[in-house]
């Protein structure tokens, strides 16, 4: 993502969030790296590169207020449901009206398909955490 990113913003005005388990990773959530070795290899890119440790829901609630005006989120397949399900509440905050978010989806055989999740789907995910029903 962020060599592509390179192709149309220099890599001073490029900056990258990432949220990972790193070293609390189980033998079920499959092999990583630690911390510091994402620093090491990111640093290396020349963007600002900002590396959140913990679940997703726990990552956003702790700095979604941090967060502001992202340009592109990308939903691993991998996430927790459950972590993923009430994590759904910070997003519309971190977004501006040209953000695009993509979610991952596991296919059957080992494949993975992206596709592009809306504004409304968005929100009504949002709604769903906040313990709204979905409009």
């Amino acid at each position: 993502m962020i060599e592509v990113a390179g192709r149309f913003h220099p890599a001073s005005a490029t900056e990258f969030t990432g949220v990972d388990l790193f070293e609390s990773r189980s033998a079920a959530d499959g092999r990583g790296m630690t911390l510091k070795m994402a620093h090491r290899l990111l640093g290396t890119t020349g963007v600002r590169v900002r590396l959140i440790p913990g679940d997703l829901f726990s990552a956003l609630s702790s700095s979604a207020n941090s967060l502001e005006r992202i340009d592109l989120v990308v939903v691993s397949a991998r996430l927790d449901p459950r972590s993923l399900a009430k994590a759904w509440f910070y997003v519309p905050r971190l977004l501006h009206e040209e953000s695009q978010v993509f979610q991952e989806k596991s296919l059957p055989g080992g494949g993975a398909q992206i596709r592009l999740v809306g504004c409304e789907e968005i929100e009504a995910l949002a709604a769903v955490a906040r313990g709204q029903r979905a409009a």
